[in-house]
């Protein structure tokens, strides 16, 4: 059952336990709902400003974003948005040269049967399902 949802500052605070006060009350909100047996839900526009707050601020590389996402998505506490384009957006990431967030938005559109996925972007053209506007 979801019985809220969270923001990518909660999920950084998890992720680097920088600010010792916030992470605690992540701690102790995670807690509570795996008690209840409860479900926290990250709408997927968090996770794409996840990877940018982790690439951007945080230096964090493709496959340090990668295996911080593949443990986030085990994590029985929380209940992803489209958890299956997510996990092939992190697929097509790993072997492909386009952004996170290309291959997320060509998921998500491949989920809804709606390919092409039209786009300006040279490497993400390169991804089966696109098509490069000349």
């Amino acid at each position: 059952m979801l019985t809220g949802s969270v923001d990518t500052n909660i999920l950084v605070r998890l992720l680097t336990q920088d600010d010792v006060q916030q992470a605690q009350a992540v701690d102790r909100l995670i807690t509570r709902h795996a008690k209840n047996g409860e479900l926290l839900f990250v709408p997927v526009t968090v996770v794409l400003e996840l990877e940018w707050v982790l690439r951007s601020k945080l230096s964090q590389n493709k496959a340090q974003f990668i295996h911080t996402m593949a443990a986030l998505l085990t994590m029985v506490e929380f209940s992803f948005e489209s958890e299956d384009a997510l996990e092939q957006a992190l697929v097509d990431y790993e072997d492909g040269t386009a952004d996170f967030a290309e291959y997320l938005h060509l998921a998500l559109s491949r989920k809804r049967n709606a390919l092409p996925f039209w786009t300006f972007d040279r490497k993400a053209a390169k991804a089966m399902g696109t098509r490069m506007m000349i």
